[in-house]
């Protein structure tokens, strides 16, 4: 019972929404991703930020952005992201 190939499952790759916090390497950003958590024991809300070293070929987005980052590849020791897509762009003044 082999499937078809437009019966196989498409793999999803497990994308990310967060805020650029560094662009000052060549050709990688650094997203950093909030999120909040329940404490086990106590039940307080606790906001956690997780960073992620994302590959940005054109060195086009820059601190303050909002992006969507995608899991892919290691590209490099700690890159295993790479941004998508720009969502945001805060006014600069």
């Amino acid at each position: 019972m082999e499937a078809s190939a437009s019966e196989k499952s498409v793999e999803r790759r497990l994308m990310k929404i967060g805020r650029i916090v560094s662009d000052k390497m060549d050709k990688t950003v650094v997203v950093a991703v909030d999120y909040r958590r329940q404490h086990p024991i106590y039940k307080k809300a606790l906001r956690r930020t997780s960073r992620f070293k994302a590959h940005d070929e054109q060195n086009q987005y820059q601190v303050g952005d909002i992006v969507r980052i995608e899991e892919t590849r290691p590209l490099s020791k700690s890159k295993k992201w790479i941004v998508r897509e720009l969502i945001e762009r805060p006014t600069r003044v």
